[in-house]
Parts: C-alpha cells; sequence; structure tokens
C-alpha cells in the first residue's frame, strides 16, 4: 500500500481540521491572553465609569476587585461550558454543536466591544462570561471531532492542533495587544471584539465539511452518510476497512446502554480511563505554566530588562511556545503519548527547583538573573513537548463512542476548574512565599511524572477496541 494512501492525509482532511479548530480553539486562547496587556487601560476606563456614577474616586482595591472579575468569569464560563459539552455533543452533533457555539461568540463580540461606548463594566464582564462558556464548549467539542475524523495513525498529530491553534491566538493576542498596534485607550475594545473574525471564519468553512463519520453512524445509525462522510475526509473510495471498524463498533454499542455519568464512576472498566484523563487535566493546570508566565515579566525585569525589552522577552516566550507545539504534533506519533508526558513533566520538575533557587539568589548576581530568563523559556519548551497538547485528546482516545461525550464533559470542567483554583489562589500563595512558591510545584510535578508512569497507558496507533479491550482487562484482574 503506498504510503500516500496509508497517511489519509489530503487537502479536504487538512481544510476540516481548519475549519474545525481554527474557529474553536482561537477563542480559547485568545480571549486567555487578550486582557492582560491592556489591564491598566481597562483599569483606568472602569475607575472613569465608577467616578462619573457617584461622582467619587473608587479605591483601586475595589477597581482591581471588578477588573478581577472580569478576567475569572471567563474561567467560570469555561466550567460551565464544560459541563454541558456532553449534552451539546449528543443533541447537535460535534460539528453541530461547534457552528450553534457561535451565536455566543457574536454576543459577547458586541458586549465587549461596545461596552466603553455604553460606559457600563457589566458588559465587559457579560461578555467575559459568554466568551468563557463558548471556550468551554469548544474545549470538549473540537478535540472530540478531530479525534473522531482523524485516521488511527494521525490521531496525536491532528489532536494536538487544538493546542497549537490555542499557543498561535495567545501570541496574536499578546502582539495585538502591544501599545504600538490596539492597546492604546481608544482601541482596546476592538481587541477584545476581534475574537469575533474566527467564528465568521468558521462558519464559512465548517458547513462545507461533514458531520464527524462516528457521530453519523455510532449516535444516528445513518451508515450511507458515514460513509459519504468519511469518503470525502478521505479523498478515496477505499474506506472500507475504517466503516468495518466503524460497524463492529457500532454493533458493539447497541449491547451497551448509554453511558451516564454514574456509570463512569461505577463501572471499573471506565473509571480508571476517567481517572487517568481527569489527572492529566489537572497536572496540565498545576504543572505552574501559569506561575511561570505571570512571574516572566518579573524575571525579565529582574535581569534589568526595560519595559519595553520584558514585553518582546514574553512575545519571543509565545512564539518559543508555537514551535515546540508544532514540533510535538511529530513527535507524538514518533515517541507516543506516555513518553512526551513523561519527559514534559520531568523536565519542568527540574526547571522549577531550579528556578525557585535562582529567585532566591537574583539580586546577588545578574548572570542568575539571566539564567532564570533560560529557565522560563526551557520550561515552556517542556510544557508544550507533551503537557500541553496531549491532555485535550487523550480523552478522546481512551472512551469509545457511547461513554466519550460524559467523559470529556466530566474532563473538560476539571481542567477549568483547576486553572480558575489557580487563578484565585496563586496571588495570595505568591505573596506569601515569593519564589518559593516554584517548590509547591516541584512537588506536585513530581508526583504528575510517578502517575504518568505508573497509570497512563499508551495509546499510539491503537484502535478504539484495542483501547477499550485494555481497560477491561485491567477491570477484572
Amino acid at each position: 500500500m503506498p504510503f500516500i494512501r496509508r497517511a489519509g492525509f489530503n487537502g479536504r482532511l487538512a481544510f476540516a481540521i481548519a475549519a474545525a479548530a481554527l474557529g474553536s480553539a482561537f477563542q480559547h486562547g485568545y480571549n486567555t491572553g487578550v486582557v492582560n496587556a491592556p489591564q491598566k487601560l481597562i483599569e483606568e476606563w472602569i475607575s472613569e465609569v465608577q467616578r462619573d456614577r457617584t461622582g467619587e474616586v473608587p479605591s483601586q482595591a475595589n477597581v482591581t476587585f471588578i477588573f478581577s472579575l472580569a478576567v475569572s468569569l471567563f474561567c467560570v464560563g469555561g466550567m460551565l461550558g464544560g459541563c454541558i459539552t456532553g449534552l451539546v455533543a449528543d443533541k447537535f452533533g460535534r460539528k453541530g454543536g461547534l457552528l450553534i457555539n457561535n451565536v455566543l461568540v457574536f454576543a459577547a463580540a458586541i458586549l465587549m466591544g461596545a461596552a466603553k461606548a455604553a460606559g457600563s463594566y457589566e458588559m465587559l464582564i457579560l461578555g467575559r462570561f459568554l466568551i468563557g462558556i463558548n471556550s468551554g464548549l469548544n474545549a470538549g467539542l473540537a478535540p472530540m471531532y478531530l479525534a473522531e475524523i482523524a485516521p488511527v495513525h494521525l490521531r496525536g498529530a491532528v489532536g494536538t492542533v487544538y493546542q497549537l491553534v490555542i499557543t498561535i491566538s495567545i501570541l496574536l493576542s499578546q502582539l495585538f495587544g502591544l501599545g504600538s498596534i490596539l492597546g492604546t485607550p481608544n482601541m482596546w475594545p476592538l481587541l477584545l471584539s476581534l475574537t469575533l473574525l474566527p467564528a465568521v471564519f468558521q462558519l464559512a468553512t465548517l458547513p462545507i465539511c461533514p458531520e464527524s463519520p462516528k457521530f453519523t453512524l455510532l449516535n444516528s445509525g445513518k451508515e450511507l452518510e458515514a460513509q459519504r462522510g468519511l469518503t470525502w475526509l478521505r479523498g478515496t473510495i477505499e474506506v472500507h476497512d475504517e466503516m468495518e471498524e466503524m460497524r463492529s463498533e457500532y454493533e458493539a454499542s447497541k449491547l451497551v446502554p448509554k453511558v451516564t455519568m454514574k456509570e463512569l464512576f461505577v463501572n471499573s472498566a471506565l473509571r480508571s480511563p476517567l481517572i487517568i484523563c481527569v489527572m492529566v487535566m489537572i497536572a496540565q493546570q498545576l504543572s505552574g505554566i501559569n506561575a511561570v508566565m505571570f512571574f516572566s515579566t518579573k524575571i525579565f525585569k529582574m535581569a534589568q530588562l526595560t519595559d519595553d525589552h520584558a514585553q518582546l522577552a514574553t512575545l519571543a516566550m509565545g512564539t518559543m511556545n508555537v514551535i515546540m507545539t508544532v514540533i510535538s504534533l511529530f513527535l507524538v506519533e514518533k515517541a507516543g503519548r506516555k513518553t512526551l508526558l513523561l519527559v514534559g513533566f520531568s523536565g519542568m520538575c527540574i526547571d522549577t527547583i531550579l528556578l525557585a533557587i535562582c529567585l532566591k539568589y537574583a539580586s546577588e548576581a545578574l548572570w542568575i538573573s539571566y539564567f532564570s530568563i533560560v529557565l522560563v523559556i526551557f520550561f515552556v519548551i517542556m510544557f508544550a513537548t507533551g503537557p500541553g497538547s496531549i491532555p485535550w485528546f487523550l480523552v478522546s482516545e481512551l472512551f469509545n463512542q457511547s461513554a466519550r461525550p460524559a467523559a470529556t464533559s466530566l474532563a473538560v470542567c476539571v481542567n477549568w476548574t483547576a486553572n480558575f483554583i489557580v487563578g484565585i489562589g496563586f496571588l495570595p500563595l505568591q505573596e506569601l512565599m515569593g519564589g518559593n512558591v516554584f517548590f509547591v510545584f516541584a512537588i506536585l510535578l513530581a508526583l504528575f511524572v510517578l502517575f504518568v508512569l505508573k497509570k497512563v497507558p499508551e495509546t499510539k496507533n491503537k484502535t478504539m477496541e484495542e483501547i477499550s479491550s485494555m481497560f477491561r482487562q485491567q477491570s477484572y484482574q
């Protein structure tokens, strides 16, 4: 069999991946990073609005609280979106769910873009909450769609595209937020409402692509339509083997009732993969990536970089994240999931210990500050190697069609909740411990390495049936 046919990668599949990932992961990444650069400008505007309403100058604590609310409600929305992923995925399909989800983007973009003109920070807060729900849903639906349309041997690479788009959109949000571009007192509402563009792109492209053939056959029972969709995605009519595999999954799924949330916890063959998915999601958020990003500016300043240079160094970090995620796209099918998770978490563990030591002695010598910059960049490289991207598609790999929506719901909700906890708890912890906060992350990372080593199976090149039977055997032992 020629390699190209085996590769199964063609223009149509690439188009479907772009249509699904660009329109969804972009919202997730862009809105995570977009409020960082214009923070001061938005806080000044909030202060102005309050002064106009009450006639008194509000306290800085009050203004910071309102800004923090707008930032953190994005995560709360994400938690909510994650919780309803399963319902939306089953009711409207993967593709259908992604398309309907864009309604929230339009509402959020209008609210955030018009907030300044209307003199209402409540509109900004509501807009952030709605785009959070949208991003939470996207975080479940898009990796599910990508995993279901990808050939088995490309599943990891295709799944990594979601994280790749997140890293690119975070970088773009930092770039557009520069004072010389859109980070100005008059332009920041436009910066926030740019989130509309990927939604327009998705609405123009995704309807051309078929629904996930797995969903069409296994959930709707439409075999001919599933075959048509698969033929379109593979660019060939030779889809007999894949259809056969899907049919046997369909027949097997008829014998088992639809998996409920309770079943995930009660059934030991489902509980093992669920614990793995949830732990890997928690590990991704509690790895300290947010802390390193937060400290990066401070570390760059300690190395006596000017404000402008510190901003450029932050952009360089974002660029490194994108480059490494592209490399992991190829590595994930060569080295495998487990190896990359182990390399990533181990590297981050050693890195955080060194970083904590460097922060302690940074004031004593300039070279220590420069070494800290190297450590920050190395940390980002390790994160992008595997822990950044693998958790998103691992859920879709470990569960069969009937359990996938419920498991995805739970895993995505846990991810956003952990993100929220880190966001809320990190600052008080950092004020209490200073640079020593990195020792906390080092201990957590060491535990995550042990967990991956002992519990996470390798899923590279395995079919759904092989992975499911692996967990069934474990549960009987």
